[in-house]
């Protein structure tokens, strides 16, 4: 279900930069860092469309808002555990068909821009 089809929109956040503890390292575990957030979801659209209503849409400020909260109020050892939180976090809203998370941590590798973790998820039709 995560290829687009009539009746569905999908939202997408690109580059949420956020700062939080990140890593296993001890100057990793002190220091907040700066993660890279990418959301990809799917949701049915066609009443909110026809309606113009926000209550009928899915409302990404609202979801926005909870990961922001989330990965600034916690603290994480590894990517794959923050990437598979805010999945979980998306996927909690029960308009959520598909979503796709991406988390890059810039800078982790001396030689590369970011290194990323991609999860994602999909409601059981």
């Amino acid at each position: 279900m995560n290829r687009l089809t009539p009746g569905m929109a999908r939202i997408r956040v690109k580059d949420l930069r956020l700062r939080t503890y990140i890593g296993i390292k001890e100057e990793e575990i002190l220091n907040r860092q700066d993660v890279l957030i990418n959301l990809t979801i799917l949701y049915p659209a066609a009443e909110a469309v026809e309606v113009n209503q926000i209550d009928q849409a899915l409302n990404y400020r609202t979801i926005t808002k909870a990961v922001i909260r989330h990965v600034e109020d916690n603290r994480f050892a590894l990517l794959e555990r923050l990437t598979q939180e805010l999945l979980d976090l998306v996927m909690a809203y029960e308009q959520v068909v598909y979503a796709e998370v991406e988390v890059d941590k810039p800078h982790a590798l001396r030689f590369a821009e970011s290194v990323s973790i991609t999860l994602s998820a999909e409601r059981p039709s």
